[in-house]
Formats: C-alpha cells, structure tokens, sequence
C-alpha cells in the first residue's frame, strides 16, 4: 500500500474491509435488540459511503445540520436532523419538507411556535431531552415545558410529535466499558421514566438514543425503539480510550508526508496539523497526544508503534515523538500513517478519502 498510494500531501485514508465490519457488527445488533437503525452520518459525510449503509437495508439517517440533510436528501428519503432547529433557516427546512420525510428536533417553546407560524409543509417533531449530557435538550423533570411543547404540536397541521430524542454524550467522559454501561443505564432510567408519563397519550411515539460508546457495548436498549450511533463506522483513539472498540476496528488513518528530522530531540515533522486532525487530544500518564502512528503494511496498518505519537500540532506542522532507537528509519521524502484522535473532526476537515486500493470517495463540501 505504501507506494501504490503515491501519498504527496495529508491524505485521509479509508480500509473499506474495516468500515464494512464495523457496519456489519452495528447493524446486526440493532436487529437483534428489534431497534430501528438510524445511523447518524455527520461522522462520513459522504455519499458513496452511504451506499454501503444501504446495502445493509439501512432506509434512514440522521444528521447534524440541515446544510448535511439536503446533501444526503439527494439519496434518502427519511431525515432526522439531530440538532436543534435553527429557525433562521426556515426556507431549507420547508425546500426539504417539501421533498423528503424530514424529522425536527426541538426543545423550546420559540422554535416551535415560530415553525407553526412559517412552515409550508409537514414535518415530523422530536422533543430533545437531556438525560445527564448537559449540553442541550429539556430537562426531564420540567414537565411543564413539554406539555407546552407537545400542545403546540398537537394543535399544529404541519408538526407531527413522533417521540424523545437524546443523546447520551457524557459516555465519552468515561474510562472503561463498565463506565459507560453504568452511564448509559442511568441515561435509559432517565428517557423511560419520561416515556411512561406519555406512553398512553402517545403508544406510537419512538425514544430516539445516540451514542457511539453506549452502542457498542451495551446489550441493554429496554424502552428505546430506535439508535442513532454515527462515529462505530470509523472509531478513533477516543473511543479506543474510552472502550468502545479496539485498535484494530479503527476504519481510518492520516497519512502524512515527512519534511524534517530532529535527532537532538529524537522528532519528526510532518506535512499534517490542526487543520487537518483538529487539536482534539487524549491525555496519557500525564502526556497530551494528538495522534498514534501505526506501522504501515501492504494493505493498509496493523499495530501502533509504541511509544511513538502526535505531541503537537499547528496549523501545517505536526511534531512527532520517536523512540531514539526508532529514529533512523524515519527518511524525508516518505510518509507515516497516523490515527486520528477525534473521526469525526479529521473526516470534516479533510473532506475526501482514499481507499487502501486507491479509490476516491469524496465528502459533502
């Protein structure tokens, strides 16, 4: 793979075989818990890659803006966008609305009583609920805004009330399987407790959780009807840190060239900074990392190399640390390949692929 690739700038690089599984595995377990399967598709962005969702009989998705709705809304017809509505935005949300399924999610009294007023199509309405994140969505005991909220939709001809959506984001605090297990069950006590207050007023209405960690590892989903995990097709170190997914599942890498050596401080520069990884970082024994480098193979990587990582990036530049007994096979002019901290960032940032066989896949741009 090293040299078919002809690598000559920071280059996003894809193993199919390893997305594929990651995919595979996902899918299977959402069948076998009877869930619905919305991947979210903020992590990929990409609509070729969605194309292997649906040869999984993958029908709907979610996303993280409406800009990435009406992308993907060229290929598929049932849209969550799971974030909340910005209302300035109300001529895209009414184009899409008027085309596609297309599921809002809310949680204040503004938006909705502002898309009562402005919208020209039917939509479908999530209410956002916090269940322990803390970064949005209505606190499960203010009941008083939900009422408001669900009778607002009720009296509304275009909002449709579907159901609770939540995302269970404090997983990612954690450092062991066991802690995101624990977190994820005290995020379904929270959404179920909810549930059951409206459950007879609503039989049909779905609870809607998503995360990435809490997918992966938990096999308890009581009272969730449907998952929206979006960072599994790639994982990253984060998840790896975390437990969600082991080394080996991690379905990209960076490749970057190598432009100095400085054996005094036993570091390689490489083409390959913030505006290609971010500056999401782990913190190891006291030792920020922005990236792992992996030992390169003929079709694709295998291991990380021990003691061998991202310590810094600018904006261009990366700096890597190297055993000093390493350093020597470093050369100027060749590439290394690194995983990245954060999936997610590093696929937006980068915008494109290239497959471990060479093809090209590009990204919402």
């Amino acid at each position: 793979m090293c040299k078919d690739l002809n690598i000559t700038k920071p280059t996003l690089i894809i193993d199919k075989s390893k997305c594929l599984y990651n995919i595979k595995n996902m899918v299977s377990k959402a069948k076998r818990h009877q869930l619905q399967f919305r991947p979210h598709f903020k992590t990929h962005q990409s609509l070729e890659i969605g194309q292997w969702f649906k040869d999984y009989g993958v029908e709907k998705i979610a996303v993280s803006s409406l800009t990435m709705a009406d992308y993907f809304s060229k290929e598929w017809n049932d849209i969550t966008v799971a974030f909340p509505t910005n209302i300035l935005e109300i001529e895209t949300i009414n184009s899409l609305a008027s085309k596609i399924t297309l599921n809002l999610t809310v949680e204040n009294s503004e938006s909705v009583l502002y898309l009562k007023k402005h919208l020209t199509h039917k939509v479908n309405i999530f209410i956002q609920i916090d269940v322990g994140y803390g970064r949005t969505g209505i606190a499960p005991y203010n009941i008083d805004d939900v009422n408001f909220l669900l009778e607002e939709l009720d009296n509304s001809p275009l909002m449709k009330f579907v159901g609770f959506l939540s995302h269970s984001g404090h997983t990612y605090k954690c450092d062991s399987e066991e802690c995101i297990k624990d977190t994820h069950s005290r995020s379904l006590k929270v959404i179920n407790q909810l549930k059951s207050n409206y459950h007879s007023r609503y039989p049909n209405m779905i609870v809607s959780l998503g995360d990435t960690p809490s997918c992966s590892v938990s096999e308890d989903f009581s009272g969730i009807n449907e998952i929206r995990p979006g960072n599994f097709v790639f994982y990253d170190l984060m998840q790896y840190q975390i437990g969600s997914n082991t080394i080996k599942d991690i379905a990209v890498a960076v490749a970057c060239p190598i432009v100095a050596k400085h054996k005094n401080r036993s570091e390689v520069v490489i083409y390959g900074g913030g505006v290609h990884f971010s500056k999401d970082r782990l913190i190891e024994n006291g030792i920020t990392i922005y990236g792992k480098v992996v030992e390169k193979t003929k079709n694709g990587w295998s291991k990380i190399l021990a003691n061998t990582f991202v310590k810094s990036l600018s904006q261009e530049h990366g700096i890597i640390k190297v055993p000093i007994q390493d350093f020597d096979s470093y050369r100027i002019g060749d590439y290394v390949l690194i995983l990245p901290v954060h999936s997610c960032m590093t696929v937006d940032l980068m915008k494109n692929y290239l497959t471990t066989e060479g093809q090209q896949i590009s990204t919402l741009i």
